[in-house]
């Protein structure tokens, strides 16, 4: 089979999943309807992600068993029929439910899939397959944007559900039907060595060991860093800058650009020199800018650039952060070992929000800079564990098929 037919499937299933960042589309239209406050609606969203990030864990698990074309066709069922369930949503309860609950398992249950079959497609490239497959994802929300808005104008907001409820179900299926393992659940690439091969950890195994933590605590703060500047970049733009809400609102697209571009160059950077050595210097670009920022001194193309750096490093937070679980615990349970580290990233999605009610922006950049920092010097102790290490854990507990 060819390889490059899988990263297809990954592509179009990141595209539509990726749809979810387009939820603020929704958020008027569904305030015109149906009177609800706009701070309870925005709460699907927020029930949307965190059911997504925990559903991984069980998906991934699933796919390590069962192979990832069909976990990522329940998870286009469930997606399609979250939306189109949500058509019918007449209280916020129901849209809770069938929009953040089931649609949330059903992106939950797609998104790792993915991701593992690409990384053990590409043993010689992982960073940047990685990036590739998530580039879709970040894109997502900017590709659906007028396929949302043309949709609500004409049809209104329940009946937008509805179609796209459709167009997810289609296309997620579609995509999936072109995952699939290496034969052998093993890799294509004779570059690949013995050490790499024998070196797989189990999850239980995984969180056992100090490195596991190490990087958990690296990809929350790459992440709360990241949010706290892409989910609040056009309030950023309108009280710091002084930019109207149309001037302001022009960095979302750039963001989306920037965040796929990051996802895909710094995974191509990371094989070449390393995932720590590019982590790094994420986190050092990433805390200069926050500092930066804090000052207050940005005019329209300074704030324009600045936030284009964050999304550039977000994304190659999202990007890098499989292959290094990959390279330290191995292929054979990246689905489950990484919705174990994506957990991190769950987390973020809430914690943005609440540093914002609780300091000033001013107050959250200086914050989002100094753990970056701390970020660096948390890299410095992470190594990849040995496989003595392993040997010692499998010898108490053996690997579960």
């Amino acid at each position: 089979m060819n390889r490059w037919l899988v990263v297809l499937g990954a592509i179009l299933i990141q595209i539509n999943l990726g749809a979810v960042y387009a939820w603020s589309l929704f958020n008027q239209p569904l305030m015109d309807k149906f009177g609800w406050a706009k701070e309870d609606i925005v709460v699907t969203f927020s029930i949307t992600i965190a059911v997504f990030a925990l559903t991984t864990i069980f998906a991934g698990r699933l796919q390590d068993r069962i192979g990832p074309k069909w976990v990522a066709t329940i998870g286009g069922i469930l997606l399609g029929v979250g939306l189109i369930l949500s058509s019918q949503a007449t209280t916020l309860f129901q849209l809770y439910f069938f929009y953040g609950v089931v649609g949330g398992i059903g992106i939950g249950m797609t998104y790792v899939c993915p991701l593992s079959a690409c990384v053990k497609w590409f043993p010689d490239k992982r960073g940047f397959i990685s990036g590739v497959a998530v580039a879709g994802f970040g894109l997502g929300g900017l590709i659906y944007k007028p396929v949302i808005g043309y949709l609500i104008d004409t049809f209104g907001v329940s009946t937008s559900f509805f179609y796209l409820g459709i167009l997810y179900f289609v296309l997620v299926v579609a995509g999936a039907q072109l995952l699939k393992n290496p034969p052998n659940d093993d890799t294509t690439s004779s570059s690949t060595t013995t050490s790499e091969k024998t070196n797989d950890f189990s999850p239980v195994q995984m969180l056992k060991t100090y490195q596991f933590y190490l990087l958990w605590t690296m990809f929350l703060f790459g992440s709360v860093s990241g949010l706290l500047v892409i989910s609040f970049a056009v309030d950023i733009g309108v009280e710091l800058v002084k930019l109207d809400v149309e001037q302001a609102a022009n960095a979302v697209m750039v963001i989306a650009l920037f965040n796929a571009a990051g996802r895909i160059l710094l995974g191509k950077i990371s094989d070449r020199i390393g995932r720590k050595n590019t982590l790094v210097i994420i986190y050092a670009l990433t805390a200069l800018i926050m500092f930066y920022m804090s000052t207050g001194l940005m005019n329209y193309p300074i704030y324009l650039i600045a936030v284009s750096f964050i999304g550039f490093g977000f994304g190659g937070f999202l990007a890098l952060f499989p292959s290094v679980t990959a390279d330290y615990y191995g292929t054979k349970n990246i689905g489950t070992n990484y919705g174990f580290m994506y957990q991190a990233y769950g987390l973020s999605a809430f914690a943005g929000p609440f540093i914002i009610k609780a300091i000033s922006f001013t107050q959250a950049f200086i914050f989002a800079g100094f753990i970056c920092i701390l970020a660096i010097i948390m890299a410095k102790f992470v190594k990849v564990p040995s496989q003595s290490s392993s040997d010692e854990l499998l010898s108490k507990e053996p690997l579960r098929n």
